[in-house]
């Protein structure tokens, strides 16, 4: 019984009598009517978590925060006062 079923298989394989669906030539014009989607969502969508469909966001851009540089200065009051409430006052 099990060569029966090889034999019958290997037959069905040679000769190729049924082809589900025929190839096109290599040369053939793209055709119009097929539209091409990313991942089967359509246009403006992406798969997301759990394989679903996601509409697309835009853009994040990312900017560095600007570089502060303080200039290193002598005493902030001069010899004779301190600094008390914003301001220099005398000893």
């Amino acid at each position: 019984m099990n060569r029966l079923i090889a034999a019958a298989f290997l037959l069905s394989t040679f000769t190729g009598v049924a082809n589900a669906m025929p190839l096109a030539p290599a040369d053939s014009p793209p055709n119009a009517s097929i539209i091409r989607v990313a991942g089967g969502c359509g246009p403006g969508f992406h798969r997301g978590p759990y394989e679903r469909c996601v509409p697309n966001r835009a853009a994040v851009i990312v900017e560095r925060p600007a570089v502060v540089v303080v200039e290193p200065r002598g005493r902030g009051c001069p010899v004779g006062f301190f600094w008390r409430n914003g301001r220099c006052r005398p000893i």
